[in-house]
């Protein structure tokens, strides 16, 4: 905990902290279960990762949309496992690492499958789209740019506020999308910051791959999902009451 900060001497590692202390607790204790989730995370989305490569390789549409579709439903229980693992350290979940995975998947990995086609559906529509920008012989005009972030900003925003729900209420799927704009309309400016900086982290694995691909099996998706579900833990736990029925389920 010292090695990058001067150690606090009034700091309990038994105690929830706040603030940066609260930050830098959660990745004391918890960096080794996220990291090991993550890399499980990498694998579920791998067959997903090969299919849009497959079809932006071949530069075909319909190969594109079976693909994102099947391989998003592979990946989506393994995204649920990611965001239980990263829920469970916020709320700090005393089970075993293996214990609490193994039943995010018996719990979500059928309410998963939709969202997560839906996901990769998106993964794979974007990345083509990214690549028709590279491809055309002019470049696209800053309002094509623009419009292109800031739906991809609008996707990454509903997929942060959504995902939680998946992991932690049985509920439809139109309860859910309501929630997200209800929360968003509520702490537009703390969730429009999360979304920024989602898009920020991902611009930057673009821009500078393939040598950010070097840094999957370190922060993969474990590190910025952490960030920002951070940001809104407090806002969501008061929405929601998580850490409430959480507790009432474990008794």
């Amino acid at each position: 905990m010292g090695l990058l900060f001067a150690e606090d001497p009034h700091f309990n590692e038994n105690e929830r902290q706040t603030g940066f202390y609260r930050y830098r607790q959660l990745l004391s204790t918890r960096f080794g279960r996220w990291w090991k989730t993550n890399l499980l995370t990498l694998a579920g989305f791998a067959p997903l990762a090969a299919g849009v490569f497959y079809s932006v390789a071949s530069s075909s549409v319909l190969v594109l949309l079976p693909v994102s579709l099947l391989g998003g439903m592979i990946a989506g229980p393994f995204w649920a496992g990611m965001y239980d693992a990263i829920l469970r350290g916020l709320r700090d979940d005393p089970r075993p690492w293996w214990d609490g995975y193994r039943t995010a998947w018996k719990q979500n990995w059928k309410g998963s499958l939709i969202p997560g086609a839906l996901l990769g559906l998106a993964a794979g529509v974007y990345t083509f789209m990214a690549m028709l920008f590279w491809w055309a012989e002019r470049s696209p005009s800053l309002g094509t740019v623009a419009l292109y972030l800031f739906s991809l900003l609008a996707v990454l925003i509903v997929n942060t506020l959504y995902w939680p729900q998946v992991v932690l209420f049985d509920q439809k799927a139109s309860i859910r999308l309501r929630n997200c704009l209800l929360f968003w309309a509520k702490y537009f400016w703390r969730v429009l910051g999360v979304g920024l900086l989602q898009l920020g982290y991902l611009v930057i694995f673009v821009l500078f791959a393939p040598w950010t691909l070097l840094l999957l099996p370190v922060l993969g998706v474990w590190y910025i999902l952490f960030l920002s579900q951070f940001h809104i833990y407090e806002q969501m736990d008061e929405a929601y009451q998580i850490e409430e029925s959480c507790n009432e389920s474990l008794y």
